[in-house]
């Protein structure tokens, strides 16, 4: 999780925590990026995406809570398990949090939506 100065340790370790546990459920990777998106939010979001280590197989979650906005950026492997209006559903609820000063929760319920609505990728048996 980048930027978030503002979290408490235990905000950030229940975000960490929620992290941890999508990764579990569903099997792709999950960022958190708090902060300044800088010029147009979604290429900005898109550029953060494309740093991960995998991205295909990643989903990022980016807020900049001073500009109020989200973005969520998924992989090219995570669209395929993931609906569009799976990820629409996740960020209207994590909206609905931030409008009550909850960013933390916001967040970890994001984070839970969409993990709980990727399926998980099918196992190769040798």
């Amino acid at each position: 999780m980048a930027g978030g100065d503002g979290f408490t340790d235990a905000q950030r370790a229940s975000i960490d925590k929620a992290i941890r546990d999508a990764e579990t459920v569903c099997r792709f990777e999950f960022s958190v990026y708090v902060g300044k998106l800088e010029g147009d939010p979604r290429l900005y979001a898109e550029r953060l995406h494309a740093a991960l280590v995998a991205p295909a197989r990643s989903v990022l979650i980016a807020v900049d809570p001073a500009a109020r906005v989200l973005e969520v950026v998924t992989g090219d492997q995570v669209r395929r398990s993931l609906e569009d209006h799976h990820v629409r559903l996740a960020v209207v609820e994590m909206q609905s949090q931030f409008a009550h000063d909850d960013l933390c929760g916001g967040i970890v319920r994001g984070i839970n939506m969409l993990a709980g609505s990727a399926r998980r990728p099918p196992t190769l048996h040798a």
